[in-house]
């Protein structure tokens, strides 16, 4: 199978804290990679490396389309629920169009086809009956669906979730993860979690920190 994404031997510091150290891996164009760890092993800065967000101190991040290296990923991506301010006033149908977004602006104006992908994308996660209810309003799974949408209304090569489980209860888990797979037909997905048991059932293989 084809690789999309390879990491090899990745350190990443805050200072003089190391919080990932030697970490070579790679992910393949149909993956489903779980990153398993505790708290404060540096899962989410592995992620930071991988969406380019963070620069190594060591070892390279190197991303392929057709075997090439590229400059880029089209990656969609799912922040933890806690990272969302719920009281911030923005409709469902605002959130999943930021996705769209090449830079935050607050004049953005957004094509048809730009709001038909959103409106696909809302759709798909079921959320077609509360798209202009402000999130503050929603559910923890409501809201979970919402960013979910949003990570995937550009239609990435990848989707990389940080411990989608937080605050939300096992039926939507169950359905979070059906939706996951339906995905992972058209991209990769890699899902952040501390939750080995479930990954051992859903992901393809695993990177433990």
């Amino acid at each position: 199978m084809a690789v999309i994404i390879r990491l090899d031997h990745i350190s990443a510091s805050y200072g003089h804290i190391t919080a990932v150290k030697d970490i070579s891996l790679q992910v393949e164009h149909d993956d489903f990679l779980a990153i398993l760890g505790p708290n404060g092993c540096g899962k989410t800065t592995l992620v930071n490396v991988i969406l380019g967000l963070k620069t190594p101190c060591e070892g390279k991040v190197v991303y392929l389309k057709d075997n090439q290296p590229t400059a880029s990923l089209n990656m969609g991506y799912l922040p933890q629920y806690n990272d969302i301010d719920k009281n911030f006033p923005i409709s469902v149908r605002e959130v999943v169009l930021s996705g769209l977004k090449s830079k935050p602006s607050l004049f953005y104006h957004y094509t048809k086809t730009q709001k038909a992908q959103a409106d696909e994308a809302i759709l798909t996660m079921g959320l077609d009956a509360v798209a202009d209810r402000a999130i503050g309003t929603l559910s923890g799974g409501q809201l979970q669906r919402v960013l979910l949408a949003r990570a995937i209304v550009s239609k990435p090569e990848v989707i990389i979730l940080d411990e989608p489980n937080t605050y939300i209860d096992r039926r939507f888990q169950d359905e979070m993860y059906e939706m996951l797979h339906r995905l992972n037909q058209n991209c990769a997905i890699i899902i952040v979690s501390h939750d080995i048991e479930r990954m051992k059932q859903e992901a393809k293989h695993f990177v433990q920190l």
